[in-house]
């Protein structure tokens, strides 16, 4: 089993997600920190031009294929031998895992829990795991890394709590160390989902309206992804405990759902009134605000530059660009 410090120059890491939003980021830091980076897909939601950059690069393999599916596994990517494994594979449409608890058994559990067998299996011991603040559930007041009781209201939320407990388990019997990211909602360039991203698919099928879930009232913080892939590697790079959670997030209150329909229409439809649906949730397992304490990873010893509204801002700019 490997004992080599976590993002010492020149590691083995694989990257599953890899050509995801968030994933391909972090792809391309890994690449430019000097390691040798294995990126797996199933190519159901990522995109394999996210990776544009990095299959040009030797130090860089794509694996297309499922972590779920063992025999690809064990052929096609742990023939290598890896310090540490980045997972990030999941499903990422929360509606769709209410509407079929199927989706996030298989895409957000089981693929952690396949993932940490082989890990096991193949000795490799140390994980950095992408989690969210569905974790949490409803709470009053900010939300700290010891807040509870943790009663998520999304499938999504419920299988990423169910994958720390199997981290926190495998630290405590295999695995060498572990860091726990719980995101905020992430925002950014190569986008394939989240709010910006569907209200421009919406403006493109008609622009005579913009449809928003909800009452435009709900509020949470947004990060840019650049800076979540920053504090990822700050986190993991600092933080030595055997298992490391953190929140990332700005430190502020976040933006509306408004706010956002705003700042999109600027963007892109100036005239376009806007529609609501109603209610105070946007859909069934949507937490309609939260607000973060980041004061641990403050602590640690990072910041982000950039507030909700700014990140908001600068993905609105990119994502208009790539539509």
């Amino acid at each position: 089993m490997s004992s080599v410090p976590f993002l010492e120059r020149g590691q083995s890491i694989l990257v599953t997600g890899a050509a995801g939003f968030i994933g391909s980021h972090l792809v391309d830091a890994l690449l430019g920190l000097g390691h040798d980076v294995v990126g797996v897909d199933d190519l159901s939601r990522g995109r394999k031009n996210n990776l544009a950059a990095a299959l040009g690069q030797a130090k860089f393999t794509f694996a297309e294929g499922d972590v779920t599916d063992l025999a690809f596994m064990r052929s096609k990517v742990f023939c290598r031998r890896f310090d540490a494994v980045w997972h990030l594979v999941a499903n990422s449409d929360i509606a769709a895992g209410v509407a079929d608890p199927n989706v996030d058994l298989q895409s957000t559990f089981l693929t952690t829990f396949h993932l940490l067998a082989l890990m096991r299996e193949f000795g490799v011991g140390q994980l950095a795991f992408a989690s969210t603040s569905a974790v949490y559930g409803v709470h009053d007041g900010a939300l700290h890394e010891n807040t509870g009781p943790l009663f998520p209201i999304s499938n999504y939320g419920a299988m990423k709590l169910a994958s720390e407990a199997l981290i926190s388990s495998a630290v405590e019997s295999y695995l060498e160390r572990a860091w726990i990211f719980r995101f905020p909602n992430v925002i950014g360039s190569r986008a394939t989902h989240g709010i910006i991203f569907d209200f421009l698919a919406k403006l493109r099928k008609r622009t005579d309206e913009l449809e928003v879930l909800g009452d435009g009232t709900q509020q949470k913080p947004y990060m840019h992804v650049s800076e979540l892939v920053e504090a990822m590697l700050f986190i993991s790079a600092h933080a030595s405990d055997k298992l490391n959670w953190f929140n990332i997030g700005p430190p502020d209150e976040g933006v509306t759902v408004l706010e956002i329909a705003q700042t999109v229409l600027k963007q892109a439809a100036p005239a376009t009134p806007i529609r609501f649906t109603g209610g105070q949730r946007g859909w069934v397992g949507d937490v309609p605000k939260f607000r973060y304490s980041t004061e641990k990873l403050r602590h640690l010893g990072w910041t982000p530059k950039l507030t909700s509204r700014l990140a908001l801002k600068k993905a609105v700019e990119e994502i208009s660009r790539e539509f």
